[in-house]
């Protein structure tokens, strides 16, 4: 059957430059119902008739987390396979370095005559180029969106002008990604690309261009459960979603304290997401003026989005470009103070101040499911995306229901491209991979067969088996919920089905050894932890390295 799908697919594609282009978006901390496509409210034209013209897919997965989530789309592995996230007793996560054997997409594209970019956030261990890129931006600063200092081009540090007046880190990243499309048209252009287009938006903090703020202000003054409500009947009535809206979960605020912060940023925080009516008026107002401003971090990534696109239109490569967009995990509940601080007085969204949206309107954007970035519970975990491809997907408009996980992307782009994945890498015999294709899917609305889909961030846990969803918070006992009618996570069948809880622990745990065996293999290449002090300091070491 998956010969025959190739067959479909590459009728055309009789010669090597006839090999598809390969775009890979992704956004940063963007929730499941943010777009327009997903039922959103935000103004997302571009990103949406990409939608119109290819599919969406509904249940689609990351890993919770910035870094273990580009680990894993990149390599093809979980996280914690290469280091990249933590495993009980064995350490890993955003200071771990991947195994030799653990190479990136663009390594596995190279000898088939492909050209690598990167444009954007990168946030995997190791210089980019050295990772099978020719070309890239890394905007190392997520601090401000408004200066370059700290980013890096082509792995050299970038000497920023003594007056950035203009520069906003999505336009500089659509810049970049744009000048690579422009070299690759006049220099390679019998060459096929693979393009990671890497946004930090909508990602904290919330600095947004004051016109682009200004479409959003009063929009959000009617309240998180206002927005909820509406968003949840478009996923209805697109058919995205058949579970019940899922009940807010009050006493849920941001995964970690940072209790100074309510200091600096005045009356009109909050961190839990109380009912909309019982907030006092400036509270309101300052709640729906950050979720104005990471509306307009989304609206103008759109716009970049389009800019992008139409280059590819220009140089005579949409057609046969397969384009993806993901986010790296779901809105987040986080709210903190860094990277120079917050000034009060300065206007919302500007450089000056440092915003994070917070656990209501965070709740909101990840409609219909529960918790946050994070969390594994569905609105950590779940993605939009859309896949767009003229030339290889017949369906427009369609919905794809299948489970999936971002270690899938390896496997179908490599499919796509008619590449066979090596068995091993420098003499090393490289281990099973997790993910399978989803070539089958861009056909037609099926299943791909799979045993199951783990997690594991910060002691959150989950794994999920056809339709079943075992689950837990760091602390907290196993949930057991039925997919199939409830992704709102609100009926724990747990206490009902103790033997189907027993046996998707067991399978959670099976992985789970499974990996820790993999990883102890290298443990001692790993770096070892920087001494962090005592009290502020601490905390400020803690706080980096979730980020």
């Amino acid at each position: 059957m998956r010969c025959l799908l190739s067959l479909v697919f590459f009728t055309s594609l009789s010669v090597a430059a006839d090999r598809p282009n390969v775009m890979f978006i992704l956004a940063d901390d963007l929730g499941y119902s943010d777009l327009g496509c997903y039922g959103g409210d935000i103004a997302t034209p571009n990103l949406d008739a990409l939608a119109k013209e290819g599919l969406r897919f509904t249940q689609f997965y990351n890993t919770a987390r910035c870094w273990p989530t580009r680990g894993a789309l990149m390599s093809g592995y979980y996280a914690q396979q290469i280091h990249r996230d933590e495993l009980p007793g064995l350490g890993g996560g955003g200071r771990g370095v991947r195994q030799s054997w653990a190479r990136l997409l663009p390594d596995y594209l190279k000898p088939a005559g492909y050209r690598n970019y990167h444009s954007g956030k990168w946030h995997i261990d190791g210089p980019v180029l050295q990772s099978g890129f020719d070309r890239s931006l890394d905007v190392r600063n997520q601090g401000n969106f408004f200066s370059s200092k700290g980013n890096a081009l082509d792995d050299v540090p970038v000497v920023p002008p003594e007056n950035e007046t203009g520069y906003y880190a999505t336009t500089a990243t659509a810049d970049h990604a744009i000048d690579c499309l422009k070299e690759h048209a006049a220099n390679y252009q019998k060459s096929p690309f693979f393009h990671y287009v890497a946004f930090i938006a909508p990602h904290f903090p919330l600095h947004a261009l004051p016109e682009d703020i200004a479409l959003y202000r009063d929009k959000y003054l009617a309240g998180w459960e206002k927005m909820r409500q509406t968003r949840y009947q478009r996923q209805k009535y697109m058919g995205i979603v058949n579970t019940e809206l899922s009940a807010v979960e009050r006493d849920i605020g941001p995964p970690y304290d940072f209790p100074d912060a309510f200091e600096k940023l005045g009356p009109g925080e909050i961190n839990r997401p109380l009912p909309w009516d019982d907030l006092t008026d400036e509270q309101r107002h300052f709640q729906a003026t950050k979720m104005a401003i990471h509306a307009a971090m989304v609206h103008r990534m759109d716009i970049e989005i389009g800019r992008i696109l139409q280059q590819l239109r220009e140089m005579g490569a949409y057609e046969n470009t397969l384009i993806f967009f993901a986010s790296d995990n779901g809105a987040s509940a986080e709210i903190m103070v860094r990277n120079g601080g917050h000034d009060p007085k300065a206007e919302p969204g500007s450089a000056a101040t440092y915003l994070c949206l917070g656990p209501g309107f965070s709740n909101a954007c990840n409609t219909p499911f529960r918790r946050h970035k994070t969390w594994v519970h569905e609105g950590g975990i779940s993605t939009p995306l859309i896949a767009h491809w003229p030339q290889g997907i017949q369906a427009h408009g369609e919905l794809r229901h299948t489970p999936a996980h971002v270690v899938d992307i390896v496997p179908t782009v490599l499919e796509v491209a008619g590449v066979e994945k090596p068995k091993a890498w420098q003499d090393e015999t490289l281990p099973e991979a997790p993910g399978k294709s989803l070539v089958p899917a861009l056909a037609k609305d099926e299943i791909i067969a799979r045993d199951s889909l783990w997690w594991l961030h910060e002691g959150n846990r989950a794994v999920r088996v056809g339709d079943w969803k075992l689950v837990a918070a760091k602390g907290d006992p196993w949930e057991l919920y039925d997919l199939s009618t409830d992704r709102a996570e609100a009926h724990n069948l747990a206490a009902k089905m103790p033997d189907k809880v027993k046996e998707l622990e067991a399978i959670w745990q099976k992985q789970t050894d499974q990996f820790s065996d993999l990883a102890k293999k290298t443990l001692n290449e790993q770096p070892q932890a920087p001494a962090t002090g005592k009290g502020k300091g601490k905390g400020k070491a803690q706080a980096k390295q979730r980020e």
